[in-house]
């Protein structure tokens, strides 16, 4: 049986019903658009003619269907159909965090006395799995996102807040981004200076410590030099440091997390606060941001999903969607998702460095203890891996942010999953980031492989 849902709001506020909701909207777009906006409506009617004539002849002139094209995926949206609602509507129809821990489908929405039926790209049966799996103990936040990279569709959206169970982990924005911000230093010295994962790089002093004295370019007997790629795997500060002291200006780290989507918004159905990013002119500080060793710059869950989907989409950001349709209380559809993709951050060739480093994480890195053992694993090693790590206390040092984002992907084919898992742990270590995300890589393509393999033998026999 689905859940009901009503939508959420102080005492004295009562949402606006539906149609009084549409009719205003139309109102303002009317009264906002200009001269050729508001003659937009007869042109298309003309286009549309056009079209329909030129469609017809050619069925005609060839006896067969003509082929059908899809749009660029990174060219503007398709308009809604008449009588649709576009994916910034979903949001009144939802209210707020009405998608939380969803663990049966279809899920019904009261809006205005009606009911609306809304079907979720989640995996039901990932999803259930991970809600079990939490252990609520030890861990003051948890929030684990699962999407396909190359469609935004959010297969698993699970968390747990214990000190406010409404406000759901996986969408704010308020956590240290930590050494995940790693990813986009290194986007920006692969993009902008043309590093590789074989450049090498030189430092002094411990790997995760960033004293100002680390950052210079001094040599002596103590010097460790080390490739690009080991210095992302291991998470050394001080190269990233350097990186961000010494060899890229503010301009470019900042313009690098922006494409990333930090600073701006990115659609989505439900309430998603803005990942923050600042960096000025001070050398320290910009080493700090550079490294992740800060508590300033902050990120999401799903964000960090989106940011692996564009490494793994050669560069291209992909906006995320958790509603694949609804459908109103007569039977029609009003809302179908259709995949959106941003500006491009970083070229295919940058995105493919990126790859390489995360795949020495998993290997070599900060999450080979996680990932023990995957090469002899039924399922993961068929897969391809990677990932990125990040930990670091809050304020009060009464809890400890510990983040993976990382990839899995078909060495024989063209499934992939993204996950993105942050835990806040309390006063004991619990199960940690990667484990959850070796759980959810895991869980999703033992199920995909065998319905791969059902499919396989139902076409056979």
């Amino acid at each position: 049986m689905s859940g009901i849902y009503r939508p959420e709001g102080g005492h004295s506020f009562r949402p606006p019903s539906w149609k009084s909701y549409q009719a205003r909207l139309q109102r303002e777009r009317r009264t906002s658009g200009s001269r050729r906006q508001i003659r937009r409506r007869p042109l298309l009617a003309g286009l549309l003619v056009i079209l329909l004539i030129a469609v017809g002849w050619a069925w005609l002139s060839t006896g067969s269907r003509p082929p059908v094209e899809s749009p660029p995926a990174d060219g503007p949206p398709t308009p809604a159909a008449a009588g649709q609602i576009e994916k910034s509507d979903v949001k009144i129809l939802l209210g707020k965090n009405h998608l939380t821990n969803v663990a049966k489908e279809p899920v019904t929405v009261v809006f205005d006395g009606r009911p609306y039926e809304v079907d979720t790209s989640l995996d039901i049966g990932l999803q259930q799995y991970l809600l079990k799996k939490m252990d609520r103990v030890n861990s003051r936040y948890i929030g684990i996102v699962a999407i396909q990279p190359d469609t935004g569709r959010v297969l698993a959206m699970a968390g747990f807040n214990k000190r406010d169970p409404q406000n759901d982990p996986c969408l704010i924005a308020d956590y240290p981004a930590a050494s995940l911000f790693k990813i986009i230093t290194a986007a920006a010295a692969v993009e902008k200076k043309g590093y590789t994962a074989r450049s090498n790089f030189k430092f002094n002093g411990y790997k995760h410590t960033l004293y100002k004295r680390q950052l210079t370019d001094t040599t002596n007997r103590y010097t460790t030099s080390i490739t690009l790629e080991k210095a992302f795997a291991q998470s050394v500060n001080p190269v990233f440091g350097k990186l961000g002291a010494l060899y890229l200006d503010r301009q470019t780290l900042q313009s690098c997390g922006d494409a990333f989507g930090f600073n701006g918004q990115v659609g989505f159905e439900l309430p998603w606060p803005t990942s923050h990013l600042a960096i000025d002119d001070d050398t320290y500080h910009r080493a700090e941001i550079a490294s992740g060793f800060n508590r300033q710059t902050t990120i999401s869950p799903l964000h960090g999903a989106v940011i692996v989907s564009t490494v793994l989409n050669g560069g291209r950001p992909v906006e995320p969607t958790l509603v694949d349709r609804i459908v109103d209380d007569t039977g029609e559809v009003i809302y179908r998702s259709q995949p959106r993709f941003l500006p491009a951050a970083v070229t295919a060739k940058t995105a493919a460095v990126l790859k390489t480093l995360m795949t020495a994480t998993i290997t070599s890195g900060t999450a080979r203890k996680q990932f023990r053992g995957y090469s002899r694993s039924k399922v993961l090693s068929r897969l391809k891996l990677g990932g990125k790590t990040g930990s670091i206390a809050n304020r009060g040092h009464d809890a400890r942010f510990d983040w993976f984002v990382g990839f899995a992907s078909e060495k024989k084919g063209p499934e992939k999953l993204v996950v993105s898992v942050m835990v806040a742990h309390e006063e004991y270590i619990g199960i940690r980031a990667g484990q959850y995300a070796r759980m959810a890589m895991e869980h999703y393509f033992k199920d995909y492989f065998a319905r791969q393999d059902d499919a396989g033998k139902d076409s056979s026999g």
